[in-house]
């Protein structure tokens, strides 16, 4: 960890990324909290959510199981849209394996920490140490964030009772306006599109399906990719 640290304070450019990092964690904290607490709020014991953060650490599938189940779906349904959600960290891992170094416990704990905001950080960097110290920093950082707010969230749920009437659902999507990738012209168009095909959708189809919907919005993503202009050759 400390050649991580070492690492992120080259330059001044650091500064900056560790504070990006920063700002994720700290929306990742404040989303996590209102995960815990619908967790219970819908009729979860406090102890489930903590567990699935600990050992899913996902945080749009943890929401997506939670919204399925209190929907009046069945656990088989959550499971299943969790695992369609999630299986973007396959290429994931294919874009950030190099990142992870060949040490086989680093990889393993690594690939806990894959996640869109942990990917992003590392592959925004040009140069493979500091993609490196980049992934760390986030997945570290983040993965502590995410866990001790759920805690917390959890058992403020149980004191709350009706967290619906709080808008606690509206942290999720929310904290991911704080991701870097947004920063893209390509990537917030995909968003975009796919944010209005969920909220389009959401009143006719069953809880879950919606957001599977919205993966449409790559489509967008690859179009305005194809748009852009290739860079002139340097001279």
């Amino acid at each position: 960890m400390r050649s991580i640290w070492r690492t992120l304070d080259r330059d001044k450019f650091d500064a900056g990324l560790l504070r990006d990092v920063a700002a994720v964690a700290l929306g990742a904290a404040v989303t996590g909290a209102s995960f815990g607490a619908i967790a219970v709020g819908s009729g979860l014991p406090w102890w489930l959510p903590v567990l699935m953060s600990l050992l899913i650490f996902a945080g749009g599938s943890q929401f997506m199981a939670v919204g399925i189940v209190a929907a009046g779906g069945s656990p088989a349904a959550a499971v299943l849209a969790g695992l369609v959600l999630n299986a973007r960290h396959l290429p994931f891992g294919l874009a950030v394996g190099d990142v992870l170094g060949k040490n086989p416990l680093a990889r393993v704990v690594g690939s806990h920490l894959l996640i869109d905001e942990s990917t992003a950080f590392a592959m925004s960097q040009k140069d493979p140490a500091r993609a490196r110290a980049a992934y760390w920093a986030c997945g570290v950082s983040l993965f502590f964030c995410w866990n001790v707010a759920v805690l917390v969230g959890a058992l403020a749920g149980q004191a709350i009772g009706d967290t619906a009437a709080f808008g606690l659902d509206a942290a999720f999507p929310a904290a991911m306006l704080t991701l870097p990738a947004l920063k893209d012209a390509a990537t917030r168009n995909a968003a975009l599109v796919g944010a209005v095909i969920a909220l389009a959708t959401t009143p006719f189809l069953p809880a879950g399906v919606p957001v599977l919907l919205a993966l449409v919005g790559l489509f967008a993503f690859r179009a305005t990719k194809k748009e852009e202009p290739c860079p002139s050759p340097q001279s």
